[in-house]
């Protein structure tokens, strides 16, 4: 039974329906029926006029009825769920997380995390004074992360900072080498207007940010098709009196191959006894930085290099937290220059500064400091050997579909599977055929299964390479690899079926167009491995 004031609104919307259906046609159009239509003008008034707040359907209120503000300020306020709901339904189209392949970022965490996430949401990290577990917590990862990448500790303090990501961090680590190459430039009385940065093209492009935004030129490191990743060799070529630092990578963004930062620092120390330069090297760990320390540790990557002054690693990859929280560290203090830190006191007490954001919320780093507690290093191991255990699953499954090359390196990378196209296939018939179709196809096609893998262009100068990659994470289990694999055969097969022309296929469509199949398949584009008495091609379809 109704509540009695639903009841009583029910009897008084048919009443007035009632009242419409027999009154005259005069101004508002035709007469209706009650419950099959309203005039327009009554529609109007329940929109602007009536009342609905006692509706407990979303779906029952007058908002789901008219268009979203897209530039306007809304002009009154409406119900807290039909908001929620309004807004969640904007999100239906969306691809899913866990499936999300393209991205390192983490999708998945532990509910104890997330209480923890929303118990400090309302919590501003730079309010020190206010919040002095925060910055506790803050030092406590930090000093945490130095040990693990062979860093100096004293009393407990490390030389770092938590940053909204990687991006940020790199920005910090880059002023660093900057303002320090400034400073030995100005004490040796030489112009120090032409810094450069040397990196590899497979940077991810906030290393470009950096130098375009800070007036660093950029000096790169070209990618071959046969070498994707930066080498010592080519970098220390590009090395002058005018060079901030080079960049390494722990982890290609294009196929997770870790840069040789042993051989690079071998280079550069023997470069800086010639020259007496004190060329520096950054190591860019967004992803490899919590991967490396725990499957590969006998790896010489971190500080333990001489000429690694500064490291970036996100927590918000195979750190295991939400975006965005990601960290940045030095050797020690003196590779920190004093000009790039700030000092205020307008809240409360004499608090150092040295990011580039000022407010931002404690969340990520209280998450950080729980995944340390809750997996210890044991953890994160476990964590790390099952990822790459999956991710060669995945390797040997796609190779051995027979359709791909795999590009990434399967001894010192992320867990990650970088693979291109075979340009030909094999007919039923024995004979090899060209394929119409490409990475991209295959990404498309992949996507209609809900799965999201990345197809792009190889970096300057291997443009000629088109890859796909599948990033493997913590909430990706051995099953669903598994389905990958198989969905990635089905959409190879659909492809192959459907971007490929049988002889009777193409007869049937010329004959059907009256084109001439000689006007079809002009001599002059035919190959030497097409057989001139076989009219077989291949096409679109």
């Amino acid at each position: 039974m109704q509540p009695r004031h639903l009841r009583a609104t029910s009897i008084e919307l048919s009443a007035s329906m009632t009242k419409k259906h027999h009154g005259h046609r005069g101004g508002g159009g035709r007469a209706v029926h009650a419950g099959k239509a309203v005039l327009h003008e009554d529609v109007k008034a329940h929109d602007t006029n009536e009342d609905d707040s006692w509706v407990e359907s979303a779906f029952a209120s007058r908002y789901t009825g008219l268009a979203l503000p897209k530039d306007q300020f809304p002009p009154k306020a409406m119900p807290a769920n039909v908001a929620y709901q309004l807004i969640k339904d904007m999100r239906q189209l969306d691809s899913n997380p866990r499936l999300n392949l393209a991205s390192f970022v983490t999708t998945w965490m532990e509910p104890e995390a997330i209480k923890l996430i929303t118990e400090s949401l309302d919590v501003n990290y730079v309010d020190m004074e206010q919040y002095p577990s925060s910055t506790d917590i803050q030092n406590r990862v930090v000093a945490i992360l130095a040990n693990l990448y062979h860093g100096e500790v004293k009393d407990g303090i490390g030389t770092g900072t938590a940053t909204i990501g990687s991006s940020e961090a790199i920005m910090l680590a880059g002023l660093a080498m900057k303002k320090a190459w400034v400073e030995r430039r100005k004490k040796a009385g030489k112009p120090y207007d032409k810094p450069n940065l040397i990196m590899g093209y497979n940077v991810q492009v906030c290393w470009e940010k950096f130098t375009r935004y800070f007036d660093v030129e950029e000096k790169f490191v070209p990618m071959e098709e046969d070498c994707f990743v930066l080498t010592p060799e080519k970098a220390i070529a590009l090395v002058d009196e005018n060079t901030i630092g080079i960049c390494a990578i722990l982890g290609s963004t294009y196929t997770g191959e870790f840069e040789d930062v042993k051989g690079l620092d071998r280079e550069v120390e023997k470069l800086n006894k010639e020259t007496g330069w004190e060329v520096p090297i950054h190591v860019d760990a967004a992803s490899g930085g919590f991967v490396a320390p725990f499957v590969f540790p006998d790896l010489e990557w971190d500080f333990r290099l001489k000429n690694v002054v500064s490291i970036n690693v996100s927590g918000h990859k195979y750190g295991l937290v939400y975006p965005g929280i990601g960290w940045v560290l030095w050797k020690n203090e003196k590779y920190l220059p004093e000009s790039i830190v700030f000092h205020v006191n307008y809240l409360g007490s004499d608090q150092p500064t040295m990011t580039l954001n000022f407010s931002r919320g404690a969340s990520m780093i209280i998450a950080q400091y729980y995944q340390f507690l809750r997996l210890g290093f044991d953890g994160y191991k476990k964590i790390m050997s099952n990822l790459l255990m999956v991710s060669r699953r995945l390797r040997m499954g796609i190779e051995e579909t027979g359709h791909f090359n795999i590009l990434s390196d399967d001894e010192h990378s992320l867990p990650l599977v970088a693979f291109s196209l075979k340009k030909e296939t094999t007919s039923d018939s024995g004979k090899k055929h060209g394929r119409t179709f490409n990475e991209f196809d295959i990404a498309d096609k992949l996507k209609m299964r809900g799965w999201v893998l990345p197809a792009y262009h190889m970096a300057p100068n291997a443009k000629n390479v088109m890859l796909l990659r599948a990033v493997v994470r913590e909430d990706l289990s051995m099953s669903m690899v598994d389905e990958l694999i198989k969905d990635i055969g089905r959409a190879i097969d659909w492809l192959d079926h459907h971007y490929t022309f049988t002889d009777t296929e193409l007869d049937s469509f010329v004959s059907r167009l009256h084109v001439k199949k000689e006007a079809r398949i002009p001599s002059s584009s035919m190959t030497n491995e097409e057989d001139p008495d076989n009219p077989k091609m291949n096409g679109v379809c």
